[in-house]
């Protein structure tokens, strides 16, 4: 994005100082044996009300003019079902939306396109990824969703010689394995883990509590955030979780002996939810902060009205603010509104689309298009580096308002 409505730090600030005395049930910004208070003031910090889309953003539609074989293909690879499928199923409904708009413009050019199901697990993703590089008709691939479930496939896309662009899959060792096919379109948890500490600070947040989930996403998430939190000095405590975990009275325990006042989560919303649910009913008065796997309505749905002192990073943007797209989204997702990476999927499928257009519809041809892209998609300016790691980096604040996951800006 080029123009966004960014965070202002002294209005916060001020905010802050006046409504913590009169929200805070300890009388303080925090460090109470029941977590603080601060929830209550974090709806003082603005909801975002408006995208500003380059104007020189591509579509999908291109000119009308394109040429191509009625066998090209594009595939959808990841979740479709499983625990946290709902994020695989922005993804790809973004990726339809675009389809249906080129096809629509593009008689002379009718891209087809398939989805496989990995249900967001790796040691279930290789396969659907076998039959996927196999289909020679396939030039061009969105996914894995998932950072395990794309560590686990890079290879075989990279010995199939077939570009794919995730949307989501944010662990940074996965631009390290040498792989010329992978093309990550939404910045690393590099740049979303520092952001954690500076959305606390904005939020008037003291100290936080660190929890990571066993999952390579997990994992690396868990380490940017603390880095950046120990940093600025706010990190009370810390604690690891497993995937599919659904009692966490001892992580909630700890976190009230820390005196924390704010809660960050490395993990998905599947475990996310019961975590927020056993914070809040053992006392926890202070901030659930969310990464991107946690970003879902899914979440709410599973949280209930713990969910209210939630806030979410996120190198994402929300589409739910640009008219034209949300608009346009609800004809494929059956009026859901779009969500977590929706845009993200769209633009990366806008990208391959584009590629196609000029000619360039076999997997080499199409790889080296994305390699050398250089050009604004709805969300963001995409260029990518030698590691298929994207230049232009943004992460967004949300928070849950009205039962509703609503942007409060970029995080600067």
């Amino acid at each position: 994005m080029r123009a966004t409505q960014k965070l202002a730090i002294p209005a916060i600030v001020a905010v802050m100082a006046v409504a913590g005395c009169a929200n805070s049930s300890s009388g303080s910004g925090g460090g109470s044996g029941s977590g603080g208070a601060l929830g209550g003031d974090l709806k003082n910090l603005p909801a975002q009300s408006k995208i500003d889309v380059p104007a020189d953003a591509v579509k999908p539609a291109g000119d009308g003019k394109a040429k191509c074989s009625p066998n090209t293909t594009i595939a959808y690879v990841g979740a479709m079902t499983g625990d946290n499928a709902q994020l695989g199923i922005n993804i790809y409904n973004g990726v339809q939306l675009a389809i249906n708009e080129h096809n629509k413009a593009n008689p002379g050019c009718q891209v087809k396109f398939i989805k496989s199901d990995t249900e967001g697990d790796a040691t279930k993703a290789t396969g659907p990824v076998a039959a996927i590089t196999k289909n020679q008709n396939v030039v061009g691939v969105i996914g894995l969703p998932f950072s395990s479930e794309s560590k686990a496939t890079g290879a075989a896309f990279e010995s199939a010689g077939l570009v794919h662009i995730t949307p989501s899959a944010t662990n940074p060792t996965l631009t390290a394995n040498g792989w010329t096919t992978f093309f990550r379109g939404l910045g690393n948890d590099n740049v979303q883990g520092p952001a954690v500490a500076k959305l606390a600070k904005k939020l008037g947040a003291k100290k936080v509590f660190v929890i990571g989930d066993d999952s390579d996403y997990g994992s690396g998430l868990f380490k940017t955030a603390k880095e950046g939190l120990d940093k600025a000095g706010m990190t009370a405590g810390e604690d690891h979780t497993v995937g599919k975990q659904t009692d966490f009275s001892s992580t909630a325990q700890k976190v009230i002996d820390s005196k924390a006042d704010a809660v960050f989560y490395a993990g998905y919303y599947n475990e996310g939810s019961p975590l927020d649910q056993q914070l809040v009913q053992k006392g926890f008065k202070g901030v659930f902060f969310g990464p991107d796997g946690v970003k879902d309505d899914q979440f709410i749905k599973l949280a209930g009205d713990s969910s209210k002192n939630a806030y979410f990073t996120c190198p994402c943007i929300p589409g739910d603010l640009i008219p034209s797209f949300a608009s346009a989204y609800n004809s494929v997702s059956g009026g859901k509104a779009a969500g977590t990476y929706s845009v993200e999927g769209y633009d990366a499928t806008t990208i391959l689309l584009t590629g196609i257009d000029k000619g360039d519809t076999t997997r080499a041809k199409l790889k080296d298009f994305v390699k050398n892209y250089d050009a604004s998609g709805l969300s963001k300016k995409y260029k990518w580096d030698s590691k298929g790691e994207l230049s232009d980096l943004v992460v967004y604040g949300y928070k849950v308002e009205n039962g509703k996951i609503v942007s409060v800006g970029k995080i600067d």
